[in-house]
């Protein structure tokens, strides 16, 4: 099995930008160990506080966002960096030529149940005509991105990411502490009938998509027979449609706060996107490609439909 290095040299990375996603990676075994470990480390349940998003922060949250904003501010390629658990952009080195934004512990409400988690991230290049602290370093659409990948923590942990070529699976060798190549090329069927939705938000969701799951559910003869799988961590439900093909869904919602949904465009949607289209699928926000989104905001949220090609078509088609 091929190790990672060799496979980024291949694809002609930048020795930079390979050293940072090495930073990236250096965190994640840390972060891998540390949930391993579970209850025997005291690293479960949760703290006191609450995040930007007005989530309670669960004690892994914190740990391993100060994993990854530790080292990646020691990492003198990069210039600032910005994360779910964070109010604002933090700088690190001036004019380094990157910047990174991460999600350090998706689906950190299954911590406690040893559930799926996984670590989101994406690299940029910096920009030259704005402040180092400004969001505006991050207001690039996701079609800029120049690498994107997550860490998915489980019975094996894997690397799934791209630099812009095909999206690549890596297994870490925990006898040896690195990053094999197991899976060289994912490619997602166009059509499946599975997809992953928390169905129950049915009661808050606009009639349009609400009538497109009475259909789904009761009356299809184009995706008659679906099943539906929900990890209630976006990561690990990308990662399946990634492996098998679906559709991944958050829309919009009635309830305060809900209008755009809850998914981050900068620490799930673009990567998670980035990785998804890289796979033959497709990946939308209201019928729009996530992509071509230009950022207004740091924590900015979007509704996702994500997956399989025909079903992400079809999903628009009926709820526009």
């Amino acid at each position: 099995m091929q190790r990672l290095i060799p496979v980024l040299k291949k694809d002609n990375v930048e020795l930079e930008l390979i050293m940072l996603i090495r930073t990236i990676l250096a965190a994640s075994k840390e972060i891998s160990f540390r949930v391993s470990q579970g209850a025997l480390a005291g690293v479960l349940g949760s703290t006191l506080d609450e995040n930007i998003q007005g989530e309670v922060q669960k004690k892994l949250d914190v740990i391993a966002n100060q994993l990854l904003k530790g080292m990646l501010l020691d990492d003198d390629s990069v210039r600032a960096i910005a994360s779910e658990e964070e109010d604002f952009v933090v700088t690190g080195t001036p004019k380094a030529p990157y910047i990174v934004a991460f999600d350090p512990l998706d689906g950190s409400s299954n911590v406690d149940i040893n559930g799926q988690i996984g670590t989101i991230f994406t690299i940029y290049k910096a920009k030259d005509d704005v402040p180092d602290d400004s969001e505006l370093q991050f207001a690039q659409k996701g079609d800029q991105q120049l690498c994107a990948g997550y860490v998915l923590y489980g019975a094996s942990t894997l690397l799934v990411m791209t630099t812009g070529g095909p999206t690549r699976c890596y297994t870490l060798d925990s006898t040896h502490g690195g990053y094999l190549l197991t899976e060289n090329n994912f490619e997602i069927p166009v059509r499946t009938k599975e997809f992953s939705v928390n169905i129950a938000n049915y009661r808050y969701w606009p009639e349009k998509i609400q009538c497109y799951f009475d259909e789904l559910l009761y009356q299809s003869d184009a995706f008659s027979g679906s099943s539906m799988r929900w990890n209630a961590a976006m990561v690990g439900d990308i990662h399946r449609i990634i492996s098998r093909g679906g559709l991944f869904l958050y829309p919009q919602d009635t309830r305060d706060g809900n209008s755009n949904g809850k998914i981050r465009l900068l620490y799930e949607a673009n990567p998670l996107a980035f990785l998804v289209e890289n796979s033959g699928g497709l990946a939308s926000s209201l019928g729009k490609a996530i992509l071509e989104i230009q950022p207004t905001s740091l924590h900015q949220r979007v509704p996702v439909a994500i997956g399989s090609k025909e079903q992400v078509e079809y999903y628009n088609k009926v709820t526009r």
